[in-house]
């Protein structure tokens, strides 16, 4: 009785740490537009630097993050995390005034760096804290406090950064004078100092009652150990003896990638259309909504109708449909499509991370870090759209890119994280 109440308060703590990583992950797709005006920059793919220094952090500090973990815990090195995501927010809050791109780009950087660092931590943890087989439900369980920080931030940027962007890029396009014209972006560039001090001392606040809380330490190799056969299987030595995690890596890397492609590219997509600016601001909303709708199906129907695995092969599937809709109608009606690829996307990430890290006992952290590592996605992907799309057709550019994934998506639904079992 008293495990089962740790487990809902560990549960209830996570979810509270997916909202605060939802809630700022989720400012890229505005920011993006932040950005793209505010620094004066003349194109797409220089804004989406915003994902790319994002993202890249993942890659280069998910192993780092999993030899913290097993010096301080997991619950100090959760604390850790998000004091450098409130060194990172307040580096990027100070310089966007001064509009300096780059040292924003760092703060990024230090965001995703800190991030890293609470992903390590919290998705084996989630994963693990009961029976392996419902993992996928209490993922979507924390997914849903994740996806609804989603819809909420680019609402509240929205309103309090952007608002009326639409005329504020006419009157700067109009003005002939450059002082006036850098007098009108230099205002606009400090209106995200307050939101992101903010930001920066909930952060530091919510650090300090990590570290304080009755959060249970668990050692993610111990609970996740490899399930023996009747005949007694060998016990691996090494992360290469499991290629169901390698393959996993992969598809983490094209899910992120497609994820942030409908959550973050998705504003940039409907400026292709030549919709406003001020309505485009608000289309990640529009995909985390139809993420959140994607948990609460997972929340119903894992693993009472379906099990994972079929939940990752239905979503891939529908990945494609949407993709192939996005790609055939025009201006809103694909925009839509673009949308709902955010309840195509759901339900991977609560599928993917468990047949990843499946049996890999004592390998558990690091495989963790190499899944992690895998969040890269989110970097190239999108920064491949951006770079492409101004030269040829937007939607071919984005439907070549997004239906490989889903397609590897599929195959390691369906064959994949069978591999070496």
């Amino acid at each position: 009785m008293l495990q089962n109440q740790n487990n809902k308060n560990a549960i209830i703590l996570i979810g509270a740490l997916f909202f605060i990583f939802g809630f700022v992950t989720w400012l890229n797709g505005p920011l993006i537009t932040y950005v793209k005006l505010a620094f004066g920059l003349d194109t797409d793919s220089k804004a989406f630097m915003v994902t790319t220094a994002f993202y890249m952090a993942y890659f280069f500090l998910a192993l780092p993050s999993s030899w913290i973990l097993e010096k301080t815990g997991m619950k100090k090195g959760m604390g850790l995390g998000l004091l450098i995501m409130a060194v990172g927010t307040f580096i990027f809050g100070q310089f966007a005034t001064h509009r300096n791109y780059s040292m924003c780009l760092l703060g990024l950087f230090i965001i995703g760096s800190g991030l890293s660092l609470l992903q390590t931590a919290s998705n084996p943890y989630i994963s693990i804290i009961g029976p392996i087989e419902t993992a996928a439900k209490r993922i979507s369980i924390v997914g849903l406090c994740n996806k609804a920080a989603g819809i909420i931030s680019p609402i509240i940027l929205s309103a309090f950064v952007l608002k009326g962007i639409g005329g504020l890029e006419q009157k700067v396009n109009s003005t002939p004078d450059p002082v006036a014209k850098e007098t009108i972006l230099n205002e606009f560039a400090k209106s995200i100092y307050v939101p992101y001090i903010i930001m920066a001392v909930i952060l530091l606040v919510v650090a300090f009652l990590v570290m304080r809380s009755s959060l249970p330490e668990i050692k993610s190799s111990e609970s996740n150990k490899q399930i023996e056969t009747a005949e007694g299987a060998k016990q691996k030595n090494s992360l290469f003896n499991f290629p169901h995690l390698w393959l996993g890596a992969l598809c983490i890397f094209v899910y992120v990638g497609v994820e942030v492609m409908a959550g973050d590219a998705i504003g940039t997509y409907g400026k292709g259309f030549n919709i406003p600016t001020d309505e485009t601001k608000y289309f990640t909303s529009y995909t985390l909504a139809a993420m959140l709708l994607g948990y609460v199906i997972g929340l119903i129907t894992i693993p009472k109708y379906m099990t994972q695995e079929a939940a990752l092969k239905y979503s891939a599937v529908l990945g494609i449909v949407f993709t192939l809709g996005a790609f055939f109608t025009h201006g809103y009606a694909s925009v839509a499509f673009v949308a709902a690829l955010g309840l195509a996307n759901a339900l991977m990430w609560p599928a993917i991370f468990p047949l990843a890290i499946k049996g890999l006992g004592k390998f558990t952290e690091k495989g963790s870090a190499i899944l992690i590592m895998g969040i890269a996605g989110g970097a190239i992907i999108p920064k491949i759209f951006a770079s492409l799309k101004d030269e040829h057709d937007f939607q071919l550019i984005f439907c070549l890119l997004m239906i490989p994934c889903y397609l590897y998506i599929l195959y390691y639904a369906i064959k994949g994280y069978k591999a070496g079992q």
